[in-house]
């Protein structure tokens, strides 16, 4: 018989690294599955100066985080440890997200993080330690069909996180385990404080924990200074409306702040590293249909090739984290994967993730995801 983690031992003899952030949900992860009576082994890594760096609360990662995970670990009474991950942190995550900025994209660090540290370092740490599964507090379910363990979204819609797990590959999906998809975030800190977990009304990180006062471009002038080079803000007519002080300060779809004065409300249409340049336009030409993605992870059945060909495979699609997903289709076409989205989306910057489901209403599978390489113009769309 199986135990609650899909292993056909007991819950005793199942060895579970839980991934612990110093938040609620990573520490109800560890406190519910110790209480099953799993031998449970919490690993939290000091990714970020301690958080010193933020000068703010509810930033992760922080010095607060790693004691308050600590804490858990002591007063539940399961062994715990703190790696330092500074350095790969630095390298995989910081680095890339601060080329991407300069190179005019609008990055998602938090999926590299989740790609990079924390399902690829975090895990081997997992197996050297002779685990069966690396558990984390992330709002997703996972569970065998047909013999392969595919991800679906999970109970509590607005926890959803997939958005920021779309890259997780196969291999990694068959050794990690999501505690909490079955739960409301309601639920789990009802459940922390039957735990008695003095952490169970701390407050969500809400920021990026390596952008002080949330402010990126503070980030990139640190470590790409050269992104900070002056250059003009051109209308997509041709006509040059001012002057800026580097592109890394603006996004698609900015409106406000932008430093000129025109006779009509102007946007950010797209970001010309290479000329830095600013192009605004009409509100209208921030529309896009379709995306072409790079780094395209699927995890549906069979090959993505068979899946999407002819006139492609009907899917919901996200495009930004905060959004539902929307009808859509995606094709593959010269070995390259479009997505087009039915009604159309507003503001979407390369460098971003696309991820799409299956087109169906019940807890939704999770069919992957890659990286918007391009936003392909309303009116050059395909």
């Amino acid at each position: 018989m199986l135990n609650s983690l899909d292993f056909d031992k007991p819950a005793a003899e199942t060895r579970i690294v839980v991934a612990m952030s110093g938040g609620v949900d990573s520490s109800v992860v560890a406190g519910l599955l110790h209480a099953e009576g799993y031998d449970v082994v919490g690993v939290t890594l000091q990714l970020y100066d301690h958080g010193e760096a933020t000068h703010r609360k509810g930033a992760c990662c922080a010095g607060q985080d790693i004691h308050d995970a600590r804490r858990v670990a002591g007063m539940l009474g399961f062994p715990h440890y703190v790696l330092d991950y500074e350095e790969r942190f630095k390298n995989a995550v910081i680095e890339p997200f601060s080329q991407s900025y300069a190179h005019g994209e609008t990055p998602v660090p938090c999926i590299t993080c989740n790609q990079t540290v924390k399902f690829e370092d975090l895990m081997q740490v997992a197996r050297d330690l002779g685990a069966d599964a690396l558990a984390t507090g992330h709002y997703l379910q996972s569970r065998q069909v047909n013999g392969k363990r595919q991800l679906f979204r999970p109970v509590d819609a607005d926890r959803d996180q997939s958005y920021f797990l779309f890259a997780t590959t196969p291999e990694q999906l068959e050794y990690l385990r999501f505690p909490l998809g079955g739960m409301t975030k309601a639920a789990v800190r009802e459940k922390a404080r039957e735990l008695g977990l003095e952490i169970a009304d701390k407050h969500d990180s809400q920021d990026i924990c390596f952008v002080p006062q949330g402010k990126y471009a503070d980030v990139i002038k640190k470590m790409h200074p050269e992104a900070v080079a002056p250059g003009e803000i051109v209308h997509m007519d041709g006509r040059v409306l001012g002057k800026h002080p580097g592109i890394i300060n603006y996004t698609i779809g900015q409106r406000r702040g932008l430093g000129i004065a025109a006779g009509e409300p102007l946007y950010v249409i797209r970001l010309d590293a290479a000329a830095q340049r600013v192009i605004v336009g009409p509100y209208e030409a921030l529309k896009t249909h379709t995306v072409r993605l790079r780094d395209v992870n699927w995890l549906g059945e069979g090959a993505i090739e068979a899946a999407a060909k002819g006139n492609g495979l009907a899917v919901e699609a996200k495009v930004r984290s905060t959004r539902a997903p929307q009808p859509a289709v995606m094709q593959v076409r010269d070995g390259e994967v479009y997505v087009t989205l039915i009604a159309g989306e507003h503001g979407i910057s390369p460098g971003q993730a696309c991820v799409f489901y299956a087109d169906e209403s019940e807890t939704t599978q999770v069919l992957g995801g890659g990286f918007i390489a391009e936003a392909v113009p309303s009116a050059h769309a395909a």
